[in-house]
């Protein structure tokens, strides 16, 4: 009996799953490069307004400014970062963020077509059409409709 209950517990052993020891996460490459951080100055204001400065040693660059001088308190900020990209393309970001959102201007981001782009002939045909009718309707006299009669 014991040798059972025995073969049992080394059968239970054997088959339970075997996990391997955790991996740290790869955020964003293979690389697990430490980079100094050259210069950090980041100065709190009594009324909530911050300034940060960071720069490091692979060439990022981030310069900020906030204050809660948005509606209901809200944070306001306005800044810029530069780093190189892995094409070696020098990138930098201008930004504001406040009560609009987040809005970055670049030379590297995208850029909507300038407006007014040319609007098709047959769309002002149906704008021209579409005022010709009401200028019909507004030279008709108003009169009472004729589907409609007097109440009985």
């Amino acid at each position: 009996m014991m040798f059972v209950f025995l073969a049992a517990v080394v059968a239970v052993a054997t088959a339970a799953p075997q996990y391997a020891a955790p991996q740290a996460p790869s955020r964003y490459s293979e690389s697990s490069e430490e980079v100094a951080i050259l210069r950090h100055d980041f100065l709190q204001g009594d009324e909530g307004g911050y300034k940060l400065d960071v720069e490091t040693a692979n060439g990022i660059s981030v310069s900020q400014a906030g204050s809660p001088s948005g509606p209901e308190g809200s944070v306001v900020k306005s800044g810029q970062y530069s780093y190189t990209a892995p094409d070696g393309t020098p990138v930098l970001v201008k930004f504001v963020a406040d009560e609009n959102g987040y809005q970055p201007q670049s030379d590297l981001l995208p850029v909507a077509p300038a407006f007014p782009h040319p609007i098709p002939q047959f769309v002002l045909d149906q704008i021209a059409f579409a005022a010709e009718e009401d200028a019909a309707r507004e030279r008709r006299p108003s009169s009472p409709s004729a589907t409609y009669g007097a109440p009985q």
